[in-house]
């Protein structure tokens, strides 16, 4: 009381329009304090002036007073309802509320007084971005940028959403034009490396991230999305220390411990695993990815049935994206899997499957119709095979998903000798170039320099399994190739890929009757080969090596030509980093538990036994 006195006496031979200037001018300074008691004196003195009651509404909105604030938005509206900042205004406070819709409705409105009013433009295309309406937010974005080009984060966020509608390289030249715009902008950095990422362009994308991080050492999302890149790098430790720095700076990252524990599970950290997917689910109870990635973990029982009632619970499908809904469907389809609930589990199959179709279609004609133009392929050319000591041992692991490949390279890269490429496309890569060429190089000195091998080993494995189209190429054309065909039960193999959720490709793996087709092609075609390469070609039968390990596996290395060693019979101890379906599968030891699992969903797996049962090769083993 005593300073609205005072003030009264100091502006006493002001006018109301002076007083008002100064309490702006102080705000214009930053005087927040001395502006603030001017517009609470102009408020209590019925200073009915719209700008008082705006300007004095931005000020509590600073403070966290966000209800007093929106009162004073509304009052300078009703004051003015022709001024469009307030309108605005209070948009930006509807949007802090969570009020998206009502703030859309002000964010119009504002433009609607002011057409050119570029903030509010870009300020719509934020919320419409929010409210999932993306076309209307790149136009919002693209009209704030015709108002202004020198608006930096409009281009920036015009990226963003040129992204999430797939135009990846026009998203990347919207971040290199906030960039250019404003060479400090640590956002804009980070967001590129997230494009330059997508584009498969790792390393770019690790540099932009570090060029984030360098501007702003505190940007959590830098960290994580540097994380990310570094995952795919196959740098291990080095995304493992960007994910906890990312959660250092904050502990309430979600995404930051899921995709830690991710990482974990990658490398065989189980436990500590669980306890990253239980940290995230704790902050954010709807994060749909950390409930799958927990749903194939063995996981404790301590708290289980409270993360387990979660992901059953009607509300955690509220307002989730049908990528989030697949999520919890399989993550469900799992947890009554364990309980033995086939039936259940098969309903959820079958619910996230479709989803996965309805975004991804199948396709697979496209895959069986490159396997025959690649068996044609093969008969064009092959090179002298006589053994060259001086390369390397070339053994390709192939054959359909899960069907037991990950065991083996497990296995295999027991040996010291070993570099495990992974699951490398490099193959189809190297002929794709060959094939331009008029070099008159051969084939394999296009694969051997993607290889690049810095080491001194002499045994490399490739575990791209659709490699199996190429056999006859690999066999023809490169040298000292070994090509071992893993195989398994039909129905215990096309279950295990519907049950997988792969994260990317293998759309086909959503249908039932498309995986028995892609099956079937698979053997078709890999038959052929073995009539014509019978030498080249082990098979691997997963369900006698994990019901008789020892004879399988020494049956194996013997083919290989390597000498005996027990630590073959142990390829859970082996510490490398994997990243198949198959990564918590492959940490336990050898057993036989999954063998024949089929039989429980045998109402589920009918369409696929129907198309096996026209061929007469598979009629006794699935009666």
């Amino acid at each position: 009381m005593e300073i609205l006195i005072n003030l009264k006496k100091k502006n006493n031979n002001l006018s109301n329009e002076q007083i008002i200037n100064q309490a702006i001018n102080f705000h214009i300074q930053g005087k927040i304090k001395e502006a603030s008691k001017y517009y609470q004196y102009c408020i209590n003195q019925s200073f009915n002036d719209h700008r008082v009651f705006s300007n004095y509404g931005v000020i509590l909105k600073d403070l966290g007073n966000l209800q007093g604030a929106e009162v004073l938005y509304r009052k300078a509206i009703e004051l003015n309802p022709n001024f469009a900042d307030a309108h605005s205004n209070l948009g930006i406070l509807l949007k802090d509320l969570g009020k998206l819709k009502e703030a859309e409705l002000s964010y119009r409105k504002a433009i609607e007084i002011k057409p050119d009013f570029k903030e509010a433009h870009f300020n719509l295309g934020n919320i419409l971005k929010n409210l999932g309406k993306l076309k209307e937010a790149e136009l919002s974005y693209r009209k704030a940028i015709e108002l202004n080009p020198n608006f930096a984060e409009a281009h920036s966020n015009l990226g963003t959403i040129l992204k999430d509608l797939g135009k990846s390289q026009d998203a990347e030249l919207s971040y290199r034009k906030a960039i250019e715009l404003n060479p400090n902008f640590a956002e804009a950095h980070s967001n590129l490396g997230t494009i330059l990422k997508d584009l498969g362009k790792s390393q770019d994308a690790e540099l932009s991230y570090r060029k984030a991080i360098e501007l702003n050492p505190n940007f959590a999302d830098a960290h994580y999305n540097l994380g990310n890149v570094m995952k795919d790098l196959g740098k291990s430790q080095d995304a493992e220390l960007s994910y906890r720095k990312a959660i250092e700076l904050n502990p309430n990252f979600a995404d930051a411990h899921s995709n830690l524990g991710i990482l974990l599970k990658d490398l065989g950290k189980l436990k500590n695993a669980e306890l990253s997917f239980r940290k995230a689910i704790e902050i954010n109870p709807k994060l749909a990815v950390a409930y799958f990635m927990l749903s194939n973990l063995k996981y404790s029982c301590s708290n289980k049935e409270i993360w387990k009632n979660q992901l059953f619970s009607e509300n955690i499908l509220t307002n989730q994206s049908q990528k989030d809904k697949i999520d919890i469907y399989f993550a469900r389809a799992n947890i009554l899997h364990n309980q033995k609930k086939y039936k259940e589990s098969s309903k959820f199959l079958q619910l996230a499957n479709q989803l996965k179709l309805n975004l991804k279609p199948s396709k697979p004609d496209t895959l069986i119709n490159k396997s025959k133009a690649l068996l044609i392929e093969s008969d064009k050319k092959d090179i002298n095979q006589e053994k060259k000591t001086n390369y390397l041992q070339n053994i390709f692991i192939l054959g359909m998903p899960r069907s037991g490949s990950t065991l083996l390279e497990s296995i295999l890269s027991m040996n010291n000798d070993v570099y495990d490429l992974g699951e490398i496309n490099i193959l189809e890569e190297s002929f794709l170039e060959f094939k331009k060429s008029e070099k008159g190089i051969d084939l394999y000195e296009f694969y051997k320099e993607k290889v690049n091998i810095k080491t001194e080993l002499k045994i490399t494995t490739n575990k791209h399994l659709y490699n199996y189209q190429y056999t006859g190429i690999i066999a023809g054309q490169i040298p000292n190739a070994k090509i071992i065909h893993c195989l398994r039960h039909p129905l215990d193999n096309i279950l295990s890929i519907y049950r997988a959720h792969f994260a990317k490709g293998n759309q086909y793996s959503s249908s039932l009757v498309d995986s028995a087709n892609v099956y079937l092609d698979q053997d078709e075609i890999m038959t052929k080969y073995k009539n014509r390469y019978r030498s080249k070609i082990y098979d691997l039968n997963y369900d006698l090596l994990v019901c008789k390990p020892k004879q399988e596996i020494k049956s194996l290395i013997s083919w290989l030509g390597w000498e005996w060693d027990d630590k073959y019979l142990s390829p859970h101890l082996n510490s490398r980093l994997v990243l198949t379906a198959s990564n918590v599968q492959v940490r336990s030891p050898i057993n036989s538990k999954s063998i024949g699992g089929w039989k429980n969903y045998k109402d589920l797996l009918k369409p696929a036994i129907e198309i096996l049962n026209r061929t007469n090769k598979y009629q006794d083993i699935i009666s």
